[in-house]
């Protein structure tokens, strides 16, 4: 069920956006042009999901912050609103279908049951798309939310939720509701990588529990399970041994059990003894982090980086960029970068081109891209695809 694309409105430096998501989306820009709130709008649905993007709001400090603060018509209450577009849903009764899942958030009337500036859950929409018709599975307008049960029936349930849930992820029956489901467990699957933590105190340099773990965590904490799930559940070391070769010529990583632990540890061919993973550098460290989001045994259907090259040398890059190019084929992967030079790594390695987010008049935008969502440059090949077919046409004729 891939992400086919996201729309957000009123979020932070974002007015209106339409994005489209394609397997490999590469945005590039300058800082401040806001590249990092499209990141986080990502990460916004997700915790949708989990029942928690009221409290995520909270913790940036609450909508006044989050909220479009640029130029508007009239004064009338802004919401937040966050879309996301699904080709297919491959999951019950209605599997083959286009479904978007839509939330929104504003602050409370002062008749409201709520804190006065508590982020506020408005609305909440479910929708199959069934060609020209529309079907809406779910539709929740404050606390009242109407369902559409696995029977086709509708329900009505008041005040089953909370100004602070979710519906998504509040009715949890996926016999009953197998579209919210299936909704529901595709968010949940996407992993958001913002940044690794290397200090010295980081549960990424300490072994952690020996369970099979066959996706890394938003944090990397069971980076050494992950590994070790490779190397001694899957039993194969061929592809991860040549991407550290790739990364670090000559270097071994071990990825072991210990009693009831998982540890790393990475050898270098001018070292005589292994580096456990408390004393490796912290660039060393972030990309094994970024090996392991990109070559687990399992990856997400939405594999989402947020300035991945950051703390890397530039000699990293290029092997970066071939573990994107990997990935690519097992996963949707979303990547936010400023640096020029990695973008031009991931297009000689993939052959895409990066998108460059821009700011007009205070708003981000992305350049070339339409309101219909399709990218100028891809108009361009469809004309060129269309003449040749004319020049094809022309050719027979003759």
């Amino acid at each position: 069920m891939p992400l086919s694309a996201v729309s957000i409105k009123y979020y932070r430096s974002v007015r209106k956006l339409w994005l489209p998501v394609e397997q490999l989306s590469i945005f590039v820009g300058a800082n401040g042009v806001g590249k990092t709130n499209l990141y986080k709008a990502l990460a916004l649905l997700r915790a949708a999901a989990d029942g928690t993007i009221t409290r995520a709001i909270a913790e940036e400090g609450g909508l006044n912050s989050v909220l479009w603060a640029g130029p508007r018509k009239d004064r009338k209450p802004v919401r937040l609103v966050l879309k996301a577009l699904f080709d297919e849903l491959d999951y019950g009764a209605k599997a083959g279908m286009p479904h978007s899942y839509e939330v929104q958030l504003g602050i409370p009337h002062p008749d409201e049951a709520a804190f006065g500036l508590e982020p506020m859950i408005k609305a909440e929409r479910l929708t199959s798309h069934h060609g020209r018709r529309d079907v809406v599975m779910m539709d929740r307008t404050g606390s009242v939310v109407m369902l559409r049960n696995d029977k086709g029936e509708r329900e009505s349930h008041e005040f089953a939720v909370l100004s602070s849930e979710t519906a998504l992820a509040a009715f949890r029956d996926g016999a009953r509701y197998p579209e919210l489901e299936a909704i529901r467990r595709e968010l949940l699957g996407w992993r958001l990588y913002h940044d690794f933590r290397t200090d010295a105190g980081s549960p990424i340099r300490q072994p952690c529990h020996a369970i099979t773990t066959p996706t890394l965590s938003s944090d990397g904490h069971d980076l050494a399970a992950v590994l070790a799930t490779l190397s001694v559940i899957r039993g194969d070391t061929t592809e991860i041994g040549a991407a550290i070769h790739d990364a670090f010529p000559g270097a071994r990583l071990r990825a072991f059990q210990e009693g009831s632990l998982c540890a790393v540890s990475l050898t270098f061919p001018d070292m005589p003894r292994p580096f456990a993973a408390h004393e490796l550098s912290d660039g060393t460290l972030k990309y094994l982090c970024l090996l392991g989001a990109l070559m687990g045994y399992r990856l997400p259907p939405l594999i989402a980086l947020n300035e991945p090259e950051a703390s890397l040398h530039p000699t990293l890059l290029p092997p970066l960029a071939r573990l994107i190019a990997s990935a690519a084929g097992r996963s949707r992967i979303w990547i936010v970068t400023h640096s020029e030079e990695f973008a031009g790594h991931l297009k000689e390695e993939t052959g895409k081109p990066a998108r460059r987010v821009i700011k007009s008049k205070g708003a981000t935008g992305i350049e070339g891209l339409k309101l219909s969502g399709v990218f100028a440059d891809e108009d361009d090949e469809d004309d060129a695809d269309a003449d040749d077919v004319d020049d094809e046409d022309e050719d027979e004729e003759a």
